[in-house]
C-alpha cells in the first residue's frame, strides 16, 4: 500500500491511463472484429468500408502507445491483404 502522497497520487494515474488504455484496447477490438465478420460473410464492399473505418482507430492506438507501431502496421496490412483477395 502507498504511504506518501506522492505514491497515492502515482497510484491513481495508473489506475485512471488503465482504464482509458483498456477502453481504447477494446475499441480496436471491436473495429478489427467489424472487418472479420465483413470478410466472413464474403461482402466486399461491407469489408472494404469498416477496413477504412478501422484503420484510423489502429493508428490512433499505435500513437497513443496502446499498440506497438509495427503491430498495428502488421494488423492493417494482414487485413488490407484478406480484404484485397475477397474482390478477387
Amino acid at each position: 500500500m502507498a504511504n506518501t502522497t506522492s505514491a497515492k497520487k502515482a497510484t491513481r494515474k495508473i489506475a485512471s491511463r488503465t482504464a482509458v488504455n483498456k477502453s481504447r484496447r477494446s475499441r480496436v477490438r471491436g473495429f478489427i472484429r467489424k472487418v472479420e465478420e465483413a470478410i466472413a460473410t464474403g461482402d466486399v464492399s461491407v469489408a472494404a468500408a469498416a477496413l477504412k473505418a478501422a484503420q484510423p482507430e489502429i493508428a490512433r492506438a499505435a500513437t497513443k502507445g496502446v499498440l506497438h507501431s509495427n503491430t498495428a502496421s502488421r494488423k492493417v496490412s494482414r487485413l488490407a491483404a484478406r480484404v484485397k483477395a475477397l474482390s478477387a
